[in-house]
């Protein structure tokens, strides 16, 4: 193929950009949950309507976690595996919190899914699979073998982390407390994480113009 049929194939197929976006995905449900607790929390002293802030929040989460999934297909085209378990999980131990009226489903399931994953990609990575690259759709290019089994093996173990330390946070905090550590412990703890993934995947031939990728290609973080 020639440079100028390479150019005009790139430019009738372009590689669809997601941008910061699939971060508003992600993490879009959780803050829409926020605030509609916020809005409907009670007095302290009100333990009935502490549940009902609960689940109008709940309520809220699930209908933004499936209009994100929505939003994912019309906007990128696809919708990815991981987007499409989270989502379930959260319309699953979202019907759980409204039928029991407890809590502690929403916070367990966080933790459900960062098992999930996790016992996923360390399973995948000792049989020699590379899981992260099916889930995310080898949106790495360049990317060797190696560097992904690499990426699903330390993604693996970070999720196993985050189950223990979501576990730890939910029975040492308050039910608010806990909602804004998901905001301002584990989202920038996964940030952190995915930046210090960079030089392992440009050792392992990530090409420097996907760089930026991998910022907004992270996996889900529940």
């Amino acid at each position: 193929m020639t440079d100028w049929e390479e150019m005009t194939e790139a430019e009738t197929n372009p590689k669809p950009k997601s941008g910061w976006l699939n971060i508003l995905v992600d993490y879009g449900p959780l803050l829409v949950f926020l605030g509609v607790y916020k809005f409907y929390q009670p007095p302290e002293t009100s333990t009935f309507g502490e549940i009902a802030a609960v689940i109008y929040g709940t309520i809220a989460f699930m209908i933004a976690a499936v209009a994100a999934l929505v939003f994912s297909k019309f906007k990128f085209g696809h919708v990815s595996p991981m987007l499409i378990l989270s989502t379930a999980l959260i319309v699953g131990f979202g019907g759980l919190t409204i039928w029991l009226q407890d809590e502690k489903f929403i916070q367990i399931k966080p933790t459900a899914i960062y098992l999930l994953f996790g016992v996923l990609l360390i399973g995948g990575w000792l049989r020699g699979k590379a899981l992260l690259q099916i889930l995310l759709e080898a949106a790495f290019e360049g990317l060797n073998r190696e560097g992904w089994l690499k990426l699903s093996r330390n993604w693996g173990l970070f999720f196993l982390f985050m189950a223990g330390l979501n576990e730890v946070l939910r029975m040492q905090l308050s039910f608010e407390s806990w909602l804004w550590a998901k905001l301002w412990v584990f989202m920038p703890l996964s940030f952190l994480f995915t930046f210090t993934q960079i030089p392992m995947l440009l050792k392992h031939g990530l090409a420097l113009a996907e760089k930026d990728e991998v910022i907004k290609d992270e996996p889900p973080t529940a």
